[in-house]
């Protein structure tokens, strides 16, 4: 191991990290594919698969251009929603995308689902009922807080 990957234990999740692995994670999950699958298709273990999803750790250049390859997707893919580093801002989020909400219901497996499932549904009143349903059991998880 060395000097750079024994700082990643004590380092919390770079969020540009954070934001690749949920953006792998995404388009593996939305081709079916599972972490074993890409892993074998990488050489990697599953865990190096989970640890780049979660952006536990950071993926090079060269391993991103072959997890791209894979999942048959531009490398681009994987920054999208990203500010452009070019227009001089700070490193981040663009601020008329950035969703940290988005991003944190997608990093998990319900929300993952969800997020591919709900489309499918395409009857207008079935989708503002389901709205419902989460809204409200929402509220009650709120006032279970405030009790």
């Amino acid at each position: 191991m060395g000097m750079d990957e024994n700082s990643d234990v004590e380092r919390s999740p770079n969020p540009i990290d954070v934001h690749v692995g949920a953006r792998i994670r995404l388009r593996r999950r939305s081709l079916g594919i599972s972490q074993e699958r890409l892993a074998e298709d990488l050489g990697l273990t599953f865990q190096q698969v989970q640890k780049y999803e979660r952006g536990a750790n950071r993926v090079s250049a060269s391993k991103l251009y072959e997890i791209a390859r894979s999942l048959q997707i531009s490398v681009t893919f994987f920054f999208d929603d990203l500010a452009d580093p070019s227009e001089g801002r700070a490193a981040g989020f663009a601020e008329d995308t950035a969703n940290p909400f988005a991003n944190t219901f997608l990093m998990t497996p319900e929300g993952l689902e969800l997020a591919e499932l709900f489309p499918k549904i395409t009857r207008p009143r079935v989708r503002r009922r389901i709205l419902e349903l989460v809204r409200s059991m929402a509220d009650e998880e709120g006032d279970e807080h405030l009790a």
